[in-house]
């Protein structure tokens, strides 16, 4: 390489200030210094950069047309120094997150809101997946982080608990339990239940709740997300069990949520690649989302 970016710096400071001497001011060096220097790159490039000419110091066409590369090499050295700083101050960039369809509706919508007012100019993409899709997009990069209250488990995966996410029993606000300050799974015998399939993480906890297959109560009504269930009691369907981060999502109605003892609970974690760098986005988020713990 014939020039480096010490060179180049030389050589713009005399064409802008059109002197030795006002180079040398620009960029804090001595005048011998900037007079070996550009020296030197002439004997690189085999080119006449400056005549001088009575006393004065002039470029010659040759510099003139090199300094035109040199403008447009400065604004590319500018804007790598301004994507940096907003990458440093998080003004620009994109942020991809999957997160269980239940925490779609309750806590990911209220981390949101802090994270754009915060970072307006960044772009978030949401994905609510079941965990077996988030494991996927996880491991090939289609998010970053993934955030459930239901386990995804994987050697490539770090995990980092956020909530607790107590199993609470949902109820009309007129039933017979209402008042109770908690309840037992017992307590829910003879109640039009309403369940979760099986085959879902959350519908398997549920059961191991109620204990032997005897004592499980047959669904009257069988969805697949806990949202969906809160619903059902809303309009007089029966009772569920619901984790306490749905309940506490949006405003429902004629419903009243009463703790479950003994306590169970759907941890939510938040997952992501363990040997790779998080992004300062994705740093950012999961702070606002440990700082809506409970």
């Amino acid at each position: 390489m014939k020039l480096n970016l010490r060179q180049i710096e030389v050589f713009r400071a005399i064409m802008l200030s059109g002197s030795i001497s006002g180079a040398s001011k620009l960029l804090y060096v001595s005048q011998p210094a900037v007079s070996r220097l550009i020296s030197y790159t002439e004997q690189r490039l085999g080119l006449l950069l400056f005549q001088r000419i009575k006393g004065r110091l002039y470029p010659t066409p040759e510099a003139r047309r090199l300094f035109e590369e040199v403008g447009a090499v400065y604004q590319s050295v500018q804007r790598v120094n301004e994507v940096a700083e907003n990458l440093a101050e998080n003004r620009i960039g994109q942020l991809r997150i999957a997160s269980s369809p239940n925490l779609g509706q309750s806590l990911m919508p209220r981390a949101v809101a802090i994270f754009c007012e915060r970072y307006p100019e960044v772009r978030i993409v949401l994905h609510t997946l079941i965990p077996s899709v988030m494991l996927q997009s996880l491991l090939t990069h289609e998010v970053e982080l993934g955030v459930t209250y239901m386990p995804v488990t994987h050697p490539s995966l770090a995990v980092r608990p956020l909530y607790k996410n107590r199993i609470m029993a949902v109820v009309p606000q007129d039933h017979r339990l209402a008042g109770r300050s908690s309840i037992t799974t017992d307590d829910l015998a003879g109640d039009r239940f309403v369940g979760y399939s099986s085959d879902i993480p959350f519908g398997q906890l549920v059961q191991q709740m109620f204990g032997n297959e005897e004592q499980r109560p047959q669904p009257r009504i069988e969805v697949q997300q806990a949202h969906v269930a809160c619903a059902m009691v809303q309009a007089g369907v029966g009772v569920a069990l619901v984790d306490e981060i749905t309940i506490s999502g949006p405003i429902w109605s004629k419903v009243v949520a009463i703790p479950v003892v003994p306590i169970a609970s759907a941890p939510v974690n938040v997952y992501h690649i363990e040997l790779e760098p998080l992004s300062r986005l994705a740093q950012e988020f999961i702070a606002i989302l440990e700082s809506l713990r409970k």
